[in-house]
C-alpha cells in the first residue's frame, strides 16, 4: 500500500517513455514562415529583368530625343544652306577683289611717281641727247629719243646715258634696270634714234 503512495522522483519522470510514437513528416509539413524563401528564389530574376527594362526604355528614349535633334538641326540646315552658300560666294568675290586693292596699292605705293622720275630723267641727259617721247606702262617706262654725233659716238653717248640711269641714287629706289632697246641712224635727221626701257621694281607684298 505504500508502494502506490510513494512520490514518483525527476529521474523516474526523465527515464518515462512517450505515451505515442511521432509520425510526423517534416518536409512534407507547410511552409509557415511570413516570408518564403520561394518569393525570394523567383523575386531576384523578376527584379532583374525589371531593371533591365527600365535601362533599354531609358536608351530607348535617349535615341529617340537624338533623332527629333537631328532632324531638327538638319531642317535648319537645309533652311539656312541658300543663304550659307550665298555668303560664301560673296566673301570670295571679297577675296578677289581685296587681292586686286593690295596689287594696286602696293604698287602705287611702290612706284615713285611719273613726272617726278621724267624731271630726274631730264636732268641726267648728257647734252646732246634729247627725249623726244616717253611712254609710261604698267612694268616700267620706255625713252624714245635722238642722238646727235656720228654712230659710233652716238652708241657710246647711248650707253653712257644707261649706265648713268642705273647708277643714279634717286632712280635705284623705283628702279630696278636700264636696257637699251634699240639704236638706229636717222637718214632724214641725221641723228640717231634710240630707245631705252626703264623697268620698275617689283611691288613688295604686304605683311
Amino acid at each position: 500500500m505504500l508502494s502506490f503512495l510513494k512520490k514518483k522522483t525527476d529521474s523516474d519522470a526523465v527515464q518515462a517513455p512517450a505515451w505515442h510514437p511521432n509520425f510526423r513528416n517534416y518536409e512534407r509539413l507547410p511552409d509557415i514562415k511570413v516570408v518564403r524563401t520561394a518569393f525570394f528564389v523567383n523575386g531576384a530574376p523578376a527584379f532583374v529583368a525589371i531593371v533591365l527594362a527600365v535601362y533599354l526604355g531609358m536608351r530607348e528614349y535617349e535615341l529617340f530625343s537624338l533623332n527629333g535633334q537631328l532632324v531638327a538641326t538638319q531642317m535648319q540646315i537645309d533652311a539656312d544652306r541658300p543663304a550659307s552658300t550665298q555668303a560664301v560666294q560673296q566673301y570670295r568675290k571679297f577675296q578677289e577683289q581685296e587681292v586686286r586693292v593690295k596689287e594696286v596699292d602696293a604698287f602705287l605705293v611702290s612706284k615713285a611717281l611719273p613726272s617726278s622720275l621724267l624731271q630726274r630723267f631730264a636732268d641726267t641727259r648728257p647734252e646732246d641727247i634729247a627725249l623726244d617721247q616717253v611712254d609710261i606702262r604698267e612694268n616700267g617706262i620706255t625713252l624714245r629719243g635722238s642722238i646727235r654725233g656720228d654712230t659710233q659716238e652716238a652708241y657710246a653717248q647711248a650707253s653712257s646715258y644707261i649706265e648713268i640711269l642705273r647708277n643714279d641714287a634717286v632712280l635705284q629706289e623705283s628702279i630696278e634696270d636700264v636696257n637699251a632697246v634699240s639704236a638706229n641712224p636717222n637718214p632724214t635727221t641725221g641723228r640717231v634714234s634710240f630707245e631705252i626701257f626703264v623697268r620698275f621694281k617689283a611691288p613688295a607684298a604686304k605683311k
